[in-house]
């Protein structure tokens, strides 16, 4: 059994990883922290989890961490790279659900996050954890930067075409990429925020951080690895991401514009697509004809996508869509333990989702 901790279990986040891993059979809950509601039960902030976990919130005790074999961080940036290295040291393996191992570059993340990084050195050999991507990294990896839930939709809708490109040695599509993406109010996290407000956020639709946003770093990140051969890119791509606010609590939406090459319009997407996502339990590619829909994913680890090329035109679409909490987050978090532990990767994560 494997002896988990979570540090920061009163998110959205939080909440996901204790539902996921109370019902894990090779998983057992052993430290939960709060430095706000240590001494509470979990069941009594959350109601939902009655019958489920009598978990207490404790204060954060390194050496208590230190005794699990993995410990979660669904705490806010800048926290995980702070116990890092003494967990680290003691054999404990990390999954950090924030940015902390998420940006190679350390003026990135001091652009986008304004803090210095405190362990530069283990942020070197943190892996990237997209498992459809570095599942190999993933399995042998010390600490593992869940990816965000944005730049989770636009590598794994892109994933397949870059592959192929980089396979034929000639660009498919052209040097830019319009990613326009749309989450539930929940992937701005459990805080009191005027803008947050059910007065302001229902029957209301909004753009935000239209001038960069903090998961654009990431998704450059991740789709410049992907276009990389040997350490050499057959062409540079400019990516514009704009995400949006919808009213719903959660689910994620990204539609990704592409324009195609000749080359590129010679291939057929959705059997490619079909083909390079079929071994992949987690990504569903949707029949021809056939679009996503939020509700589709709704509290499962899945993630759908959908081709559309127009006729007698080189403009394309990918629509993919996820949970934002779960593919997005928790749910991803947790395939990177069973990889990282050797398991079954769908093991605690075959739940279907949630309709209506």
């Amino acid at each position: 059994m494997i002896k988990v901790g979570i540090v920061g279990g009163t998110g959205y986040t939080g909440v996901e990883l204790i539902r996921l891993l109370s019902q894990h059979p090779e998983a057992q809950i052993t430290v939960l922290t709060s430095r706000s509601e240590a001494g509470r039960r979990v069941d009594d902030m959350f109601p939902s989890l009655r019958g489920v976990s009598d978990l207490v919130f404790s204060d954060l005790d390194e050496h208590a961490l230190a005794n699990c074999d993995v410990v979660f961080f669904a705490t806010p940036h800048g926290v995980a790279m702070k116990h890092a290295k003494f967990l680290t040291d003691n054999n404990t393996k990390v999954i950090d659900l924030a940015a902390d191992f998420r940006l190679q570059s350390l003026d990135d993340f001091k652009q986008w996050y304004d803090l210095d990084h405190e362990c530069p050195d283990l942020l070197k050999n943190a892996v990237y954890g997209l498992p459809e991507v570095n599942r190999e990294q993933v399995a042998n990896a010390d600490i593992i930067g869940n990816p965000g839930c944005y730049p989770t939709t636009a590598i794994l809708g892109l994933k397949p075409l870059i592959a192929e490109q980089n396979r034929q040695g000639v660009a498919l599509i052209d040097p830019w990429i319009v990613i326009d993406a749309k989450s539930g109010v929940s992937g701005a996290g459990r805080q009191a925020k005027m803008n947050l407000l059910f007065s302001e956020t229902s029957d209301n639709f909004s753009a935000y951080g239209v001038a960069g946003h903090r998961h654009s770093p990431e998704i450059n990140q991740g789709i410049h690895e992907l276009l990389a051969v040997d350490g050499n890119s057959i062409q540079q791509h400019d990516i514009r991401f704009v995400p949006h606010l919808v009213p719903m609590i959660r689910g994620m939406f990204s539609t990704i514009h592409i324009r195609l090459t000749k080359a590129g319009q010679a291939i057929d997407l959705q059997a490619l697509y079909e083909q390079a996502y079929q071994d992949e339990f987690f990504v569903d590619v949707l029949p021809k004809g056939k679009y996503p829909d939020t509700r589709s994913v709704r509290a499962s680890n899945r993630l759908r996508i959908a081709l559309q090329v127009l006729e007698n035109s080189p403009m394309a679409t990918i629509m993919v869509v996820q949970d934002n909490l779960v593919k997005g987050a928790a749910g991803q978090a947790v395939q990177n333990m069973n990889i990282l532990f050797g398991l079954q990767e769908t093991t605690g994560l075959t739940l279907a989702p949630v309709v209506p």
